[in-house]
């Protein structure tokens, strides 16, 4: 019930396409009409297999639009002399749900060849991943195009890393033109999901704005020496680890942030007050969260005749 409020919410605040740029919602509505009930039932299906894919798939695209725009290279394969994004340190052996991808590329070539980029499948999954785990949906603006490069220096530049501290967090996203509002709505997407124990080793083990039974239960599963149990799995949100709400906020305020970046937005600076907002108002942070996901969609995208649509989501079209 609660996420069809929100939906209800966020439609009277969306309105306006003044937000969406050069892409419209209503991009494939002649060309493609069954785009979204072809991509919503694929991500039914994958979601009843692992429900963890909704989160993963939400990364994906954060992964894609900070490097180049939203221009579906992170899905780029090395292939011969091409170097793709996959193997970025903040990709690799990480980022998952490519082979879901590859499922709705298929289903939607089935009834509409040619037409939908991998770009905007990319945009559409996250949503739906969001919205099948109880978040808000939205329209989401179309017409990217698909990149025919990629760059393995700018994914292992500009992806934020977790042990960033806010003021580079902040630098980060405005250099994507994103408000330090965005971030921390943005962030609010680890209210679902997990991380490996490499990535929040150092804030449970060393950094003290950190609830001590906390940190004591996450080291059960994260040895403090590297690389033991690097790829061990947490989540972020312990109470409702599936389920998309506002309870990263309230874990935040009581300095139960999984990452130190994370816990960053909760340090007495800034962003406080924010987080104390989000963690009391879900109709607040569900609002943000939309803008915040409609604005980084609109990073950079291909559009017109730039860029292709491949053929195959891995390859650049021959």
């Amino acid at each position: 019930m609660a996420s069809r409020t929100w939906h209800f919410l966020l439609a009277l605040s969306l309105l306006s396409s003044a937000a969406y740029g050069q892409l419209s919602p209503s991009f494939y509505a002649t060309s493609c009409p069954l785009l979204e009930l072809t991509v919503r039932a694929t991500m039914i299906a994958a979601l009843l297999a692992e429900r963890r894919m909704g989160a993963s798939l939400l990364r994906l695209q954060f992964h894609d639009c900070f490097v180049q725009g939203c221009d579906g290279s992170i899905l780029l394969d090395d292939v011969g002399s091409f170097v793709g994004e996959k193997t970025a340190f903040p990709n690799v052996n990480s980022v998952r749900g490519y082979e879901v991808i590859d499922r709705i590329k298929a289903n939607v070539e089935l009834v509409c060849p040619g037409i939908v980029s991998c770009a905007d499948i990319v945009a559409l999954a996250a949503r739906d991943g969001m919205f099948l785990l109880g978040g808000p949906s939205w329209a989401v603006p179309l017409g990217r195009r698909d990149s025919t490069t990629a760059s393995l220096a700018e994914a292992n530049a500009d992806l934020p890393g977790p042990t960033l501290n806010l003021d580079q967090l902040i630098r980060a996203f405005d250099k994507k033109q994103l408000t330090p509002r965005d971030l921390t709505a943005l962030s609010g997407a680890h209210t679902i999901g997990f991380s490996q124990c490499q990535f929040f080793r150092g804030h449970i083990y060393n950094d003290t704005n950190i609830d001590p039974a906390f940190a004591a239960l996450r080291r059960q599963t994260c040895a403090a020496a590297a690389p033991a149990g690097d790829s061990n799995l947490a989540p972020f949100d312990a109470q409702t680890q599936l389920v998309f709400d506002n309870a990263y906020y309230r874990n935040l305020v009581a300095q139960r942030g999984l990452l130190h970046s994370d816990q960053e937005l909760f340090n007495g600076a800034s962003q406080d007050a924010l987080v104390r907002q989000y963690g009391s108002n879900p109709a607040l942070f569900a609002a943000d969260f939309v803008a915040a996901m409609i604005k980084m969609g609109n990073i950079a995208p291909l559009t017109g005749s730039s860029g292709q649509i491949r053929r195959n989501c891995r390859v650049v079209n021959s």
